[in-house]
């Protein structure tokens, strides 16, 4: 079995791909500046490297920040090439967002295509593990998208997935032969934006009204309708929203 080190491995999505990976037989090894790894600096990773033959990258950036998240992205993907070039490294697996190759002006996709494109680039084999809106995401759209007692939010249409399918694509895509391509992972439902994060909030007893504004943005940026929405030959998995609420409580 192979060594598959999971950069952000103490993560949502991180956690659960060890988890999953090690239930398979593999030697997952999870790597975070909670366990001495940090991409942005370089401190560990040398160390992590050794001996692996795959690495997943689920990290992300601790600001939204256009300059941070552009910071972030290039500069940590940047040093995990080179120790991944120096270990010998036969297989980069990166988690990104469905509609970063669409027109927009979302900061956070910019930054992740300017990742990409340095995978992409890097002459180490690939697989690019593009992913919808996470369900998990519900309570945090609504906290950056309240205006007064209501949150205004777009009806741009979504195919929400939840974070354990996620999490299940991931671990797949790390335990087989790189794909040197890009792969679309979905839930089974289309919606709203607004829609979703409505039924997240009714749900759970949540009194804010979710207003419908076409105008509104999202975090920070205007999309077209379909610029969430995966294409023709996306993987769908079968978690629906209603089946996912229940089992999920708000994080705290």
């Amino acid at each position: 079995m192979a060594k598959i080190v999971v950069i952000g491995g103490s993560g949502l999505i991180g956690s659960k791909v060890v988890a999953k990976l090690t239930a398979h037989g593999h030697e997952a090894v999870p790597a975070s500046p909670n366990s001495g790894v940090n991409t942005i600096t370089g401190e560990g990773l040398s160390d992590v490297m050794s001996g692996a033959d795959v690495v997943v990258d689920v990290s992300n950036s601790p600001s939204f920040a256009p300059d941070d998240v552009m910071e972030f992205f290039t500069t940590s993907t940047t040093n995990l090439i080179a120790a991944e070039r120096a270990a010998g490294v036969g297989h980069h697996v990166a988690l990104t967002v469905v509609g970063t190759d669409r027109p927009n002006s979302i900061a956070y996709f910019a930054a992740k295509a300017a990742q990409e494109k340095l995978i992409r680039e890097s002459g180490i084999p690939y697989s690019l593990v593009h992913a919808t809106q996470f369900f998990e995401f519900i309570s945090g759209i609504a906290a950056v998208s309240g205006k007064d007692e209501a949150i205004h939010l777009p009806d741009n249409l979504v195919q929400p997935i939840a974070a354990e399918d996620v999490a299940t694509a991931i671990g797949r895509t790390a335990a087989g032969a790189p794909l040197n391509a890009d792969i679309e992972i979905a839930g089974p439902e289309i919606m709203g934006l607004d829609e979703m994060v409505r039924r997240g909030l009714t749900f759970r007893g949540d009194p804010r009204d979710v207003v419908t504004d076409p105008e509104a943005p999202y975090f920070g940026a205007r999309m077209e309708e379909r610029t969430l929405m995966p294409v023709d030959g996306a993987e769908v998995f079968e978690t629906t929203l209603a089946e996912w609420l229940p089992a999920n409580p708000p994080r705290v």
